[in-house]
């Protein structure tokens, strides 16, 4: 049992493992600026998600045993026949292809999000009908032998992780959007490392900069600070050596309705209209 769910659990994690990868390199982009400049180097994201990968491993194991006790539950109740419907299944390579084929192509439905942003049920009967047109042949042909049935494992799998990966990715790069507008990161970007880190900026003799504001601290590399002005939403950088931060607080309580950009909007509309 433990190595046949160990042949799918690793193609899933390598799958979610490189999704993630680019969903943390999308969610800084969202403040024009790459992770590296950040403080974001690659043993700091590695370490930030193999956290991620062991929180989401907790949370799908108890749901995976649920599935399990209620699959044992039914075999049982209706004496054996769910069982007999599963094996009787697993010998018709054809039904078998059909099932793994329509799964690999609802994996999909995340990558038509990221270009359409919404999912309707046309686009999960196109993902259906792609996957089946794609998949169905190669894996009728790869359960011929024992190899050929492991290599099906091994590409459901990945194309399992891909898919879970990449809503994760649209939900960072959807959650840093809400950052840059609201100033408030969700639970999802705190699981993945993400600092929701305010503080107020003051020069070398410890005078507040920027009117005492509160500026998100994205991160420090090579001695520079990297800031975000959630007033006028923009991203600029200062050098340690003359920056010091006070007030520093994580994940800090906003006012409902709490939005972005508000010097920006009351400077144009302080500013006088052209007749």
């Amino acid at each position: 049992m433990l190595e046949l769910i160990g042949s799918v659990v690793v193609p899933v994690g390598v799958g979610l493992y490189a999704m993630l990868y680019l969903g943390i390199q999308q969610m800084y982009w969202v403040f024009d600026i790459n992770p590296e400049q950040a403080g974001i180097d690659q043993s700091v994201l590695l370490g930030r998600l193999m956290g991620t990968l062991i929180m989401l491993l907790l949370i799908l194991l108890p749901v995976i045993g649920a599935l399990v006790a209620v699959g044992w539950l039914l075999d049982k109740v209706t004496r054996g026949a769910v069982n007999r419907l599963v094996q009787a299944v697993r010998r018709r390579p054809w039904i078998a292809a059909v099932i793994a084929a329509a799964w690999c192509g609802v994996t999909y439905l995340s990558t038509s999000y990221l270009f359409t942003l919404e999912i309707s049920p046309l686009h999960v009967l196109g993902a259906l009908v792609l996957g089946i047109l794609a998949f169905v042949v190669p894996f009728r042909l790869l359960r011929r032998k024992p190899v050929g049935r492991a290599g099906m494992k091994v590409l459901v799998g990945a194309l399992t992780g891909i898919g879970l990966g990449m809503v994760l990715l649209v939900g960072l790069v959807m959650g840093a959007g809400d950052v840059r507008n609201t100033g408030q990161a969700n639970d999802l970007l705190n699981m993945v490392g993400f600092q929701d880190q305010w503080v107020v900026v003051k020069d070398g003799d410890d005078k507040p900069l920027y009117d005492g504001r509160d500026l998100m601290l994205l991160g420090e590399s090579d001695g520079t600070y990297v800031f975000y002005d959630c007033d006028y939403m923009t991203t600029f950088r200062r050098p340690a050596e003359s920056t010091n931060l006070g007030d520093i607080r994580l994940d800090p309580e906003r006012e409902p309705g709490y939005t972005c950009g508000n010097l920006v909007k009351d400077e144009e509309a302080a500013k006088p209209k052209k007749s």
